[in-house]
């Protein structure tokens, strides 16, 4: 039996047994002995991490080179906010013929929430966007390897990626006895794709005239009974998001820091309508009502 395995031997009973050998004198005096404990902190941390991959797996963000922090932990480094921008709400507040310049004076780069209900009059997406219209279009994309680098969340579908989303068999899709329920979002990052949906809907009306829409927007879409669990986003900006079809229920909480300041409501939010809040201060849940398939689509803007 050689040196090494005879003090592995060791080191492993004496820490069964609890026993400190660091105050023997002569283990004491090696330095070689760091070794090992910088090995033990080495490897605790690479169990620590594939134990964190594994409990928040659905909640990953996985790219080519990219893994997004999951939900509870970036709520953990989250930095405490101020709690002006819910203080006195009770209610989601719903406006129409709304001007930029009101619009920014008065919601704007308050927080929010607010619900446009008249925003969509021109827009063609309400009537052209379903689950068969965004799956003829990735499939006919030519640059499909761009697309897997835009962001996908699964919310717990068991979908891996937006193509394995817009290949479920029709009996999941229509939802028939037996399937499982879906509900999945991403982001246009595909410049192809995201010049062909734009053709069907633009900048909400009511935007400040100097605003300028981030360029990825992003679209959610699902069954009833589904929807996004209670988070918070990890933006810069705060955003819109137009009910293009099905009726969807957002439940809104303060951050933890304003629960004793602020209110927790909800609001639903119909086909043609468009709610703003600032998604990165709100926590937020959505919930898809009995009827049609949901679909909504957004963007943040400056």
């Amino acid at each position: 039996m050689d040196a090494e395995k005879v003090f592995s031997d060791l080191m492993s009973r004496a820490l069964s047994a609890k026993v400190d050998l660091s105050e023997c004198p002569s283990i004491r005096n090696n330095k070689n002995l760091e070794i090992f404990p910088r090995k033990f902190k080495i490897v605790t941390a690479f169990f620590i991490l594939v134990s964190l991959f594994w409990i928040f797996r659905d909640d990953l963000f996985l790219d080519q080179c990219i893994i997004a922090m999951p939900d509870e932990l970036s709520k953990a480094f989250r930095p405490p906010v101020e709690c002006d921008f819910c203080m006195g709400k009770t209610e989601v507040i719903r406006a129409y013929d709304l001007s930029p310049d009101a619009f920014e004076s008065n919601f704007a780069y308050q927080g929010g929430p607010i619900i446009i209900v008249d925003a969509m009059n021109n827009w063609t997406a309400p009537e052209v966007f379903d689950y068969w219209y965004f799956k003829r279009t990735y499939k006919e994309a030519k640059k499909k390897r761009s697309i897997l680098n835009c962001q996908f969340f699964p919310y717990k579908s068991g979908l891996r990626d937006l193509f394995e989303a817009f290949d479920m068999p029709e009996e999941r899709v229509n939802q028939m006895e037996g399937t499982e329920p879906w509900y999945f979002g991403w982001s246009n990052c595909n410049y192809e794709i995201a010049k062909i949906l734009r053709k069907h809907y633009s900048s909400p009306y009511f935007l400040p005239k100097a605003s300028e829409n981030n360029a990825i927007d992003w679209i959610f879409m699902g069954v009833p009974g589904k929807g996004a669990h209670l988070h918070v986003d990890n933006v810069r900006l705060p955003s819109w998001q137009a009910q293009l079809r099905g009726v969807k229920e957002w439940i809104l909480a303060p951050p933890p820091e304003c629960y004793y300041k602020c209110s927790f409501f909800s609001a639903v939010v119909k086909p043609g309508e468009i709610i703003v809040l600032d998604t990165n201060r709100w926590y937020h849940q959505t919930n898809v009502l009995p009827g049609d398939i949901s679909i909504t689509i957004g963007a943040e803007y400056d």
